[in-house]
């Protein structure tokens, strides 16, 4: 019998009893408790499975063997004991500030009830007091060590990151319930809080110095989502017809220093529907992304192939929040590529799929297009692009540069932020800043796997300037690193600083 597809089942009991595909990741489980220091963090985007990861460990703590049959814990866990556990999840959304103490406590007092523990609140007693009393009556009641699993640690922090004054309150009380952790060693089994973002100033990285973040550790780089393996392995009847190159460039694409992952819950909903969709970005539009994009005036350009540090990736302030850290913690871009430098690793950031590349950039053109125009000119670009009508082309580019709202304008910036998205939206393969042994390429795209554009964008002020686009291509050889391709053209594309126009463009097919 055909299992089911898991779609929004985050409890590993009811998955497995329910007939659903479980991907397997018990062997991750198992090597996080047994080899480690029983205290960890971990960081994912949301919708990657870290709820099912939370709620699977406590079902193995809780010594259900039946629920592992067939898994590869089942021969390697020790089934004789059982630890009692704590689960608190802040997945719910919080409107303001007053609403985060009241979930801690529905959360609190829910774990009192399932844990058989008579609540008594003293007089004056908060949240801290009732975490930490929470910990030590279980302690003595089962004389067992207890098992602390939080999800979306970060929740209410995000939830208020508009109103930074607020989110700034909220992290500071956040502070004050996770010290509480601290000193109480001997009451503990093991802990593990999950989040999207880490934020530098929360106690619960700097007070508690035995937590161990395994956000970017490459051994547990798999243990959510699905790899291209597993996709194939455990989906197998679901896929029958499917063209999986296709689904990979979609959908795969998200590493964590491991390898390349799909989001679960947006390849379940395609295997369900068979019909390409942004599942994933629709249930979360980023609108305060967006936002400050739009008030740093960003040049969104520059976010394919970002090279940053791994401080920079691991947390960010409420203060200061860095695009490109809240684009990665957030899963927006993704780690493309890895260097190793003497004073420590770099990063390549890019987008991690076609749905991400696609949706963030129609989210993006808004901010400088007027109302209405974006669709056409997609259409007509991808026309143009697939019959090899360059003329065209520069048609669609100057349609656009003259819908540039003045509202938006912020310079011939907007312009080359607007052509760079405009080739995104396309969905068709586009690479920027693509690396030669002669320099880098402006933007290449791909057409159908058969056809190669390499376009060079310049804003020029000087006569004699006109030419250079075409010219570095020529004259560097770009075209060279895509010989393989049946058809190769390049494309010059210079614009006036002034005069707010297409100054010069030029093209020419070289194979």
């Amino acid at each position: 019998m055909k299992k089911l597809l898991p779609i929004g089942i985050s409890d590993f009991k009811k998955l497995r009893e329910g007939g659903y595909i479980y991907v397997d990741k018990t062997e991750y489980i198992y090597r996080l408790i047994k080899e480690g220091s029983g205290y960890y963090f971990l960081s994912r985007p949301r919708r990657f499975g870290k709820s099912l990861l939370l709620s699977t460990i406590e079902y193995l703590f809780k010594g259900e063997r039946e629920l592992f049959k067939g898994l590869y814990m089942e021969e390697k866990w020790e089934w004789g004991e059982s630890y009692p556990v704590i689960r608190i999840d802040f997945a719910k959304d919080i409107v303001k500030k007053e609403d985060y103490k009241r979930r801690i406590i529905q959360e609190l007092e829910k774990n009192y009830i399932n844990n058989e523990i008579e609540q008594r609140i003293e007089k004056g007693e908060d949240e801290v007091g009732l975490f930490e009393k929470l910990i030590i009556s279980i302690y003595r009641k089962y004389s067992k060590q207890v098992v602390i699993l939080v999800d979306e640690y970060d929740k209410p922090i995000l939830d208020l990151i508009e109103n930074a004054k607020e989110a700034e309150k909220v992290r500071k009380e956040l502070k004050g319930f996770y010290s509480t952790l601290k000193g109480l060693d001997r009451y503990i089994r093991f802990v593990l809080i999950t989040g999207v973002s880490k934020f530098s100033k929360v106690s619960l990285f700097s007070g508690l110095n035995q937590l161990k973040d395994i956000s970017l550790d490459v051994r547990y780089g798999n243990i959510c989502g699905y790899t291209q393996e597993e996709l194939e392995n455990y989906f197998k009847e679901y896929l029958e017809g499917l063209r999986l190159e296709e689904i990979r460039e979609w959908y795969n694409g998200y590493s964590f220093l491991g390898e390349r992952l799909y989001n679960p819950f947006d390849i379940l909903l395609y295997l369900d529907s068979k019909n390409f969709d942004s599942y994933w970005y629709k249930t979360g539009t980023p609108s305060f992304l967006i936002k400050l994009i739009k008030e740093r005036e960003y040049d969104v350009s520059e976010l394919e192939n970002k090279i940053v540090k791994k401080n920079v990736l691991e947390k960010f302030d409420i203060e200061e929040i860095r695009i490109e850290a809240l684009m990665y913690q957030t899963g927006y871009l993704t780690i493309k590529e890895v260097y190793n430098k003497e004073y420590g690793q770099e990063y390549k950031l890019g987008f991690p799929n076609k749905e991400v590349r696609i949706s963030f950039n129609e989210d993006v053109l808004p901010l400088v297009l007027k109302d209405n125009i974006r669709e056409n000119i997609v259409d007509k670009i991808i026309e143009i692009l697939k019959g090899e009508k360059l003329e065209e082309l520069r048609e669609q580019i100057e349609v656009l540069i003259s819908n540039i709202s003045y509202v938006h304008y912020k310079g011939e910036s907007s312009y080359v932020i607007a052509i760079f998205s405009l080739l995104y939206s396309t969905g068709l393969n586009v690479i920027t800043e693509d690396n030669t042994n002669k320099g880098r390429i402006d933007l290449a795209v791909i057409v159908d796997r058969s056809i190669v554009y390499i376009i060079e964008v310049k804003v020029i002020e000087r006569e004699e300037e006109k030419g250079e686009a075409i010219r570095q291509i020529q004259e560097r050889e770009y075209y060279k690193k895509y010989m393989n391709y049946e058809k190769i053209y390049i494309v010059g594309i210079e614009l006036n600083r002034n005069k707010k126009r297409i100054e010069n463009y030029e093209y020419k097919k070289v194979k």
